[in-house]
């Protein structure tokens, strides 16, 4: 796995809320959002809000102290790159906490937590193809 981040999510209690708040700091969202959740192009790494609980929930996190809000993401160019991943994290010491599985949104993700119980997901999206450097390149 290369030293790289892909994608931070923030767990919020408000989208709709959240994204304005940072469209009025001056940030831009992407077109791919949908109204349940928000991008943002933030140099080489995305920044997206999300529910809290939908958050929680696809990380198969608990909701009570479970999630802090938010989720470390590794995106990777072919599908079965999340598998090799997930593989490589469970063998450095992570716990998978869930297995690699087809998206509702069209691609194929699954989630680690590292020894100190950040959730990390490993990602494959049609929808967002990586640049030469890893960087996921947004519609705009």
């Amino acid at each position: 796995m290369d030293q790289r981040l892909s994608m931070v999510t923030l767990g919020v209690a408000d989208v709709t809320a959240s994204r304005r708040f940072y469209e009025r700091l001056g940030w831009k969202a992407s077109s791919a959002g949908d109204g349940k959740v928000a991008f943002f192009q933030a140099g080489g790494v995305v920044v997206a809000i999300w529910g809290r609980a939908d958050l929680a929930r696809d990380a198969c996190l608990e909701t009570q102290g479970g999630v802090g809000g938010v989720a470390l993401a590794y995106n990777v160019p072919r599908k079965q790159d999340v598998d090799t991943v997930l593989a490589e994290a469970e063998k450095a010491g992570a716990r998978i906490l869930r297995p690699a599985e087809d998206a509702f949104w069209g691609g194929y993700t699954g989630y680690f937590a590292d020894p100190d119980g950040h959730p990390w997901e490993v990602a494959w999206n049609p929808g967002f193809p990586l640049d030469k450097d890893g960087s996921i390149i947004l519609p705009t």
